[in-house]
């Protein structure tokens, strides 16, 4: 006895249309949703955390006395002090970034000084927050946060996040290459402020606080295959101070 065939024709789709309701129900690639999650850079900063300022006896407090290296120490070979000046000079290739450290740590303060880039155009800087991280090849290197001047200022995350979202522009546009800068960075709580020449360059809340830590001040000796020279001087640092802006210019303050 013959069987008929059964019959599918409640099946029988236009193939084209059937095919465009499959692509409109799948799922958006991977990447995109990742881009659409992506929050903007604006938005992840006001994601930071407020910590309010640690609290702690406001101390003045001389880093520098304008002679030696007292309460510093660091490679003897890099850093010097030449009237009234601390000298980070190198001659050879500095094959990993090093620092003149404070043997002192702090954590909330606003520093002070007059800092200069007088050989290379690689840029020096001032780290705080981190720690001496002689593993990662100098026995005076440095894992923390960084305010970069001059070619590009900015700031950096010392063998964590590297570039951090804070835009140099406005420093670029105040600060000199070759010439004294007036820097000024206030940190408290997660938040970091810095001032170049007068002008506020820098507002910005790191909103993962558990890398904040009482740690050295650096000076730092950028790594560089080409001889390179940078200069400290009048480098006064206030522990636990005011929510204050000392050096920023009356024009320049916001209301």
């Amino acid at each position: 006895m013959s069987r008929t065939a059964p019959s599918f024709a409640f099946l029988r789709i236009p193939v084209l249309p059937a095919l465009a309701l499959l692509f409109l129900l799948a799922p958006a690639p991977a990447q995109e949703k990742s881009k659409a999650a992506a929050p903007s850079g604006d938005k992840a900063a006001k994601a930071a955390p407020v910590v309010p300022p640690r609290e702690g006896k406001e101390e003045k407090i001389e880093l520098f006395n304008g002679k030696d290296l007292s309460g510093w120490e660091g490679h003897e070979k890099l850093w010097s002090v030449k009237d009234g000046v601390i000298v980070g000079k190198n001659a050879e290739e500095v094959k990993v970034s090093t620092y003149l450290l404070t043997k002192r740590k702090f954590t909330d303060f606003r520093l002070t000084a007059r800092v200069k880039l007088v050989e290379s155009e690689m840029h020096s800087g001032i780290s705080f927050w981190g720690r001496n991280a002689p593993e990662h090849g100098d026995q005076y290197t440095y894992a923390g946060h960084l305010v970069m001047f001059p070619s590009g200022w900015g700031m950096y995350d010392l063998f964590g996040r590297n570039g951090l979202p804070v835009d140099g522009g406005p420093a670029k546009a105040v600060g000199k290459q070759h010439d004294w800068n007036d820097l000024e960075i206030l940190a408290q709580g997660n938040r970091v402020r810095v001032v170049v020449n007068g002008h506020l360059v820098v507002d910005w809340r790191d909103p993962e606080p558990d890398r904040i830590h009482e740690a050295p001040i650096g000076l730092q000796l950028h790594s560089n295959k080409v001889p390179q020279e940078v200069h400290f001087k009048d480098l006064v640092l206030t522990a636990f101070p005011k929510d204050e802006l000392t050096t920023l210019k009356a024009e320049t303050k916001k209301s």
